[in-house]
């Protein structure tokens, strides 16, 4: 997804005043400059590109690395030597400067604080969410600790520790039936796009989605099941006057909205705008902006509830920090509903990284 978001992004920067350069990160954690810019549409399309020689030849470009440190060089570009030459060679290394950074990355290590912590190291301005969101936002379990101290609509959790469910899962799984009911949903604490998830209906079910989760995660957050639920998202843009777009809904293909619902059917439907009673919708936007809040979010923010269809209560859910950003997304078509268009989101995006940066600066690090 994140390739499929890049490009999105590449193909509607506006070349008149961005000169735009794509870095890819590679599975094992090497960066590269990219021979060509990613072109993918949707995360069907990065899977099969994945399998081609396109995507080889995307993957051959430069190795590069950050420079961890205030400098006008951001990245140094490294050509090393062939293995196989006849003469022994030294690598060239070449410095270039960054104005901005758009981490287009989704999930571990680019949604989750990690990535946003290297570039202030090397105090670069980047869009999007600062360290300390970034990790609150990843970590379901933490979230739900804040919303709750704010006084933000949360439905009943529990969070199990996977070294815990390993010595008493049988007590545990006891506990978490009587205290939730069944179904309930079972997630690794920190992932995205409902990778790891799981509708848990039966205790043996329950033992299932347990160990799923616990193969990505070493905490799983256990949620009780909204009754009759409707998917209602809101878009947040802004630092420390954030705006919220008109709200939508998502119904699903599946049961509820899995990766495979998300990313691979074709037979879940967005509502854009939500079909809500005003008030409901004023409610929305004012719970979007205080999770924004809450976490002390920057840039922009998915947030995500869930709406009990009978009673008309508002569970919060969770906010994505680097949400979903094709044109197609649900961020990009609830603020095309609301009268920004992609190419304006990404200017204000950019716009908004620099004013925080610029804020920032003003900062004392040290008493002399």
């Amino acid at each position: 997804m994140s390739l499929a978001s890049a490009a999105a992004v590449f193909a509607n920067l506006d070349r008149n005043r961005y000169e735009p350069v794509a870095i890819r990160i590679e599975k094992d954690g090497r960066w590269a400059l990219a021979d060509k810019p990613p072109i993918a549409t949707s995360a069907a399309e990065v899977i099969e590109q994945s399998r081609s020689e396109a995507a080889r030849q995307i993957r051959s470009g430069r190795e590069v690395h950050l420079v961890s440190r205030p400098s006008e060089e951001t990245i140094l570009s490294i050509k090393r030597a062939p293995q196989a030459a006849p003469e022994p060679t030294e690598a060239s290394v070449t410095g270039l400067h960054l104005d901005v950074i758009f981490p287009v990355l989704h999930g571990p290590y680019g949604e989750d604080g990690t990535i946003q912590g290297l570039l202030e190291l090397a105090n670069v301005p980047y869009v999007g969410a600062g360290v300390a969101a970034s990790a609150l936002g990843m970590d379901k379990a933490l979230t739900k600790v804040v919303f709750a101290a704010r006084g933000l609509p949360v439905g009943d959790y529990r969070v199990v520790l996977r070294r815990d469910w390993e010595k008493r899962g049988d007590e545990i799984a006891a506990e978490l039936e009587a205290r939730l009911g069944f179904p309930m949903f079972v997630k690794p604490a920190n992932l995205g796009s409902s990778v790891g998830i799981s509708k848990a209906k039966t205790p043996a079910g329950l033992r299932e989605a347990m160990e799923l989760a616990g193969s990505f995660d070493r905490k799983i957050v256990v949620e009780a099941a909204v009754p009759n639920a409707r998917e209602i998202e809101c878009a947040v843009l802004g630092n420390d006057d954030p705006q919220t777009s008109l709200p939508g809904e998502v119904i699903p293909s599946r049961e509820f909205y899995d990766y495979e619902a998300k990313y691979l059917d074709e037979g879940s439907k967005t509502v854009i705008p939500a079909d809500l009673a005003p008030a409901l919708v004023e409610e929305v936007r004012r719970l979007s902006v205080a999770a924004f809040q809450a976490i002390d979010c920057a840039g922009m923010a998915r947030v995500d509830f869930l709406l009990e269809r009978d009673t008309g209560a508002i569970v919060l859910n969770e906010v994505n920090t680097i949400p979903g950003f094709t044109t197609i997304s649900m961020y990009s078509k609830m603020w095309e509903a609301s009268g920004v268009s992609y190419a304006a989101l990404i200017d204000r995006l950019i716009q908004l990284a620099m004013e925080r940066h610029t804020d920032k600066q003003r900062l004392r690090t040290a008493l002399q």
